[in-house]
């Protein structure tokens, strides 16, 4: 009878013991998965800032080096001096201004329009199976296919007017939105389309209280997809259909400098194009993804 109330008490204290166990593992379990603290805003700032600065330092430098060693004529290769000179004139001038925001309006309309309609046609082909399979694959094959290649297709449409600038840019943004959404609604279990159901949700209820936040992380890459392919679109839109009556876009720059033989130019013409496309990527979709992130408990600090 003793020996086996010490058995007992020995199994107890060994049940407490593992269970002590568990908890103290749990606590450091839990210990290890919390956020660290994020870092000061300087910090943040100096490790985002600096890498890119000492890239273009770095390039900068070789460009010179090519420069002095004369790798070709002075008016195929300027220096960096002679662009730098360029670049200032033109943004004293107020062309750059006015290149930058005729882009940038011409770009954020095309690419509303592009959105609604993205949109629009990546929730018909996910609602209809016979839709996906009639029109995925040409879809697909559309956002593979160079923007360029509308261009004289435009043109002979609408001649050299802003509905044939926006035509390249729908052809060039539509299927990329269109694949992102589809892409991500496919990602979403189909128990979270049930439970909808079951909560008495219509079918556009689902789609948006439930599919669309679901599927947000694959959008929103579409949606940053749909952009680049938007405003890839619309640079080769405003290098071919130039016209006075058009205003003076940063594709019609890159043109002036290409007709002038005016190396400079065409360098700052595209130096103004990647400025643009990378103040969209950190102002814009940077912060949305951080966001759609940080609410799904995925962010970390590092």
């Amino acid at each position: 009878m003793a020996t086996d109330l010490q058995r007992g008490t020995r199994a107890d204290a060994g049940n407490v013991a593992e269970e002590r166990a568990v908890v103290a593992g749990l606590d450091e379990l839990g210990t290890d998965l919390a956020l660290p603290p994020r870092p000061a805003i300087g910090r943040r700032l100096l490790r985002s800032a600096l890498p890119p600065l000492l890239f273009l330092a770095a390039l900068v430098g070789i460009w010179q080096l090519a420069y002095l060693a004369k790798l070709k004529p002075s008016y195929a290769l300027p220096g960096p001096a002679d662009v730098a000179q360029v670049f200032w004139e033109t943004v004293q001038d107020g062309r750059a201004a006015e290149a930058i925001w005729t882009s940038l309006s011409r770009g954020a309309i095309g690419f509303a329009l592009s959105l609604v309609i993205g949109t629009l046609l990546g929730l018909a082909m996910w609602g209809s199976r016979w839709l996906r399979a009639a029109i995925g694959p040409i879809v697909s094959g559309l956002q593979s296919l160079p923007s360029v290649a509308w261009v004289p297709a435009a043109i002979i449409w609408f001649q050299l007017s802003d509905a044939a600038i926006y035509t390249v840019v729908l052809l060039g943004a539509v299927p990329s939105i269109a694949n992102g959404l589809l892409s991500g609604m496919k990602q979403v279990p189909p128990l979270f389309d049930r439970v909808g159901r079951v909560l008495g949700l219509s079918a556009v209820g689902r789609v948006r209280h439930v599919l669309l936040p679901a599927a947000l992380p694959g959008y929103l890459g579409g949606l940053r997809q749909g952009w680049a392919f938007a405003w890839r679109s619309l640079m080769a839109a405003e290098l071919i259909t130039y016209s006075p009556k058009l205003g003076q876009g940063l594709g019609q720059l890159l043109n002036i400098g290409r007709e002038l033989s005016q190396m400079s130019l065409v360098i700052t013409s595209i130096a103004l194009i990647l400025v643009v496309g990378v103040a969209i990527e950190l102002l814009v979709f940077a912060p949305l993804e951080r966001g759609v992130l940080a609410r799904r408990g995925l962010t970390t600090s590092r």
